[in-house]
């Protein structure tokens, strides 16, 4: 991030990370303007903090970093946890890409399930560092994310991180769009 802001890293299970809900909420109100706008009610703040409890409700490894300024300023967030046996991630997977590939043991993939970082600090490279911090550690074989296939920006980011598209899927959530299936070896850089 070179001259750039400084940042401080912080890691939240899921009984710490309900502790910082409201910390949770205002950096997707200032992440998502646009999409929360729309008025699809997929992106409703109703509906992403109705997501967010049922994702910290689970004992499933819930793992959230935060990035925070040098002065305590909340700037983005990442937040995922490894998919177990019983994962319903995968149930509306189209065109399984090979044998196996959705067997889950809660120690093959890790699902990187959000990233966001508040519009006034796009650009500077928080995205790629918060993705970096959160994956770092993972102790699982590899990392999947879903992202919108008209999400150009967003896309771009991924590819140029090493993701790659294996399939498409749509989440279980009311409202859920169809969404490209990407994956990433890990550790980090064993591509």
């Amino acid at each position: 991030m070179g001259d750039q802001v400084e940042l401080t890293f912080r890691r939240f299970n899921a009984e710490l990370a309900r502790r910082i809900r409201d910390v949770v909420e205002r950096i997707y109100r200032d992440s998502y303007t646009e999409a929360i706008a729309s008025g699809d009610p997929f992106d409703s703040v109703e509906q992403f903090m109705h997501r967010f409890d049922a994702y910290t409700s689970r004992s499933n490894g819930f793992d959230l970093v935060v990035a925070y300024t040098s002065d305590g300023e909340p700037v983005g967030q990442t937040w995922g946890w490894p998919l177990g046996p019983d994962s319903a991630w995968w149930s509306s997977l189209q065109d399984e890409p090979e044998e196996g590939f959705t067997r889950e043991d809660g120690k093959r993939t890790f699902a990187l399930s959000e990233i966001m970082v508040r519009r006034e600090w796009t650009g500077q490279g928080i995205a790629h560092a918060l993705h970096d911090e959160l994956l770092r550690r993972r102790p699982e074989t590899r990392a999947t994310l879903l992202v919108e296939p008209d999400n150009t920006r967003a896309y771009r980011a991924y590819v140029s991180w090493g993701w790659k598209r294996v399939a498409q899927l749509r989440p279980g959530w009311p409202d859920a769009p169809i969404f490209d299936v990407l994956i990433l070896d890990l550790p980090l850089g064993s591509r």
